[in-house]
């Protein structure tokens, strides 16, 4: 029998792995988000900015709300694909990891020992899994409302799934809570396939409400020719 919890939840708390590698990932976390702020100076507009504080403060009061999956097991929004749908990967990443650093250091969700491995997890790898996805699937989201939403819902399970897998690799590596890699890799992925639903559903909600106002304001969809969404944004 184990004599620790297993770890459930997406945000890793204090202890869940060793020192070095709490503090490898910190650093590979700080270098990613250097390389992101430089990046974002890019996409930070008059349309952008605004947005990126929007979707900051969407992301951060929705993933204090749990949806149940299961029961005795919850989840809750990760919010990488659609920070990466609506102001891009770079500024998109900037927005999680200012979530996961508010949570850690106010609301001591995730321990602040963990905060690096979260950011990579979250901020770094789920946002670019998210983005990877929906930029493969641009072409189906250009055609109208449906090929949006569904791309949306596919990006944001991957976005999901890749999140949970990045936490599993962590774990591998210097896993320290007491639970088998094969435990952890099997709740962790099984759980967050169905919280990737939850994800998708809530993603693709919220992208539809943002296209169906203000279509030219979502990252995914600019430099492309006048689509439906378009047309139907500009005549409202």
């Amino acid at each position: 029998m184990v004599s620790t919890q297993v770890p459930l939840a997406m945000h890793m708390s204090d202890g869940l792995v060793n020192a070095p590698t709490a503090v490898g990932f910190g650093l590979v976390a700080a270098v990613g988000l250097a390389i992101a702020v430089h990046r974002a100076r890019a996409d930070l507009d008059d349309r952008t900015a605004p947005m990126a504080g929007l979707v900051t403060a969407f992301v951060f009061a929705v993933q204090m709300i749990n949806f149940p999956i299961l029961p005795g097991a919850s989840g809750h929004l990760l919010g990488g694909a659609l920070v990466a749908i609506l102001v891009g990967p770079w500024v998109g990443s900037l927005c999680i990891a200012i979530v996961l650093a508010v949570q850690a250091l106010l609301f001591a969700d995730g321990g602040l020992t963990a905060l690096g491995t979260n950011i990579v997890n979250m901020a770094l790898v789920g946002v670019f899994a998210g983005h990877l996805v929906a930029t493969a699937l641009r072409p189906l989201a250009r055609r109208g409302r449906a090929g949006l939403l569904t791309t949306a819902f596919v990006a944001a399970l991957v976005n999901t799934v890749v999140a949970a897998l990045a936490f599993v690799v962590e774990y591998a590596i210097g896993g320290a809570g007491g639970a088998t890699l094969g435990t952890v890799a099997a709740l962790m992925l099984g759980l967050h396939v169905l919280i990737g639903i939850g994800e998708g559903i809530i993603t693709a909600a919220t992208v539809g409400a943002v296209a169906a106002v203000r279509p030219d304001l979502l990252h995914l969809l600019r430099g492309a020719p006048t689509t439906p969404l378009e047309v139907r944004g500009s005549a409202a």
